[in-house]
């Protein structure tokens, strides 16, 4: 399973995720990228309303990002709060569920110096594994670089969005993807003052900067991609149907309805879900007959 970020676009995510951790579907693979990193491990320890609880009701309690967080932290984005505070008092994460899951959860960072998405996993340290996420999570122009064994990484939609090549060479070849936009979405190439920007920005690590130029090329790619899987039946997507929110959105009652619309999405599209797997199932069983 592959889980798209977007910000507070995750908690579309969020709804979806638990409806199925309701029907107890369990998949055995999942890959969270930046929002979708925080989902996949919420999913992995199986936390109903977890990641609702932090990205929505959290804010009745305290700003998560705005002008007052820059002011107090000099970041747009509050990461100690978001992975520190919350995991460990407010709204704690429950790390040896996590290890205990049969589910493996890979989480996507950029690594700074290569410009590169790397996938990293952790079972012995609940902090590492929270470095990781705040890794994933650190938005560029937003959010300090996070470092994840002395490696500078952030964000990582960055370098690869929906890693769908990733579980596919990891043996993968049915996917459940889980987007946070609408059908039909692409992102517009990177303008000139967008490539400055990252280049200011970014310019003690280079690649970095490359790949921020590159970024919308690669996940208009990845969109391709997607819908030819799609089409050929070895990915099953699940996507919002009403408008999104912005990645930033903290009006509650827009948030509290787009959770509310992956859930829905989810228990709709659920009867078909289950006869693709079942039918995926049935050929990755011929297949291994085959193989003997």
């Amino acid at each position: 399973m592959i889980l798209e970020g977007g910000g507070q676009r995750g908690i579309f995510t969020g709804g979806v995720l638990d409806y199925l951790m309701e029907r107890r579907v369990v998949v055995p693979y999942v890959i969270g990228v930046s929002a979708g990193a925080c989902n996949a491990v919420d999913y992995t320890s199986g936390q109903i309303l977890r990641t609702k609880e932090c990205m929505l009701d959290a804010q009745l309690d305290y700003e998560l990002y705005g002008f007052h967080t820059m002011v107090r932290t000099r970041h747009f984005m509050n990461m100690d709060l978001i992975f520190d505070q919350f995991p460990n008092h407010d709204y704690p994460f429950d790390f040896r569920a996590f290890v205990r899951s049969p589910t493996r959860c890979l989480i996507a960072a950029t690594n700074c110096v290569t410009g590169r998405a790397e996938f990293l996993e952790e079972y012995h340290s609940k902090a590492r594994l929270m470095d990781i996420c705040r890794a994933s999570s650190s938005l560029p122009f937003a959010a300090p670089m996070a470092t994840v064994n002395g490696i500078p990484m952030m964000d990582g939609g960055i370098a690869d969005s929906v890693p769908v090549r990733r579980a596919m060479a990891d043996g993968f070849e049915y996917n459940i993807v889980i987007l946070t936009r609408g059908r039909g979405y692409y992102k517009k190439e990177t303008g000139s003052s967008a490539a400055r920007l990252a280049r200011l920005c970014y310019r003690k690590y280079p690649n970095l900067a490359r790949t921020l130029m590159r970024r919308n090329h690669i996940y208009n790619q990845e969109m391709d991609l997607v819908d030819r899987l799609e089409r050929q039946g070895r990915a099953f997507v699940i996507r919002p149907k009403m408008p999104c929110v912005s990645r930033t959105e903290t009006d509650l009652e827009k948030l509290e309805d787009f959770y509310w619309h992956g859930y829905e999405t989810a228990e709709q599209l659920y009867p078909k879900l289950r006869e693709w797997l079942a039918q995926r199932e049935e050929c990755v069983s011929r297949k291994r007959l085959l193989i003997k």
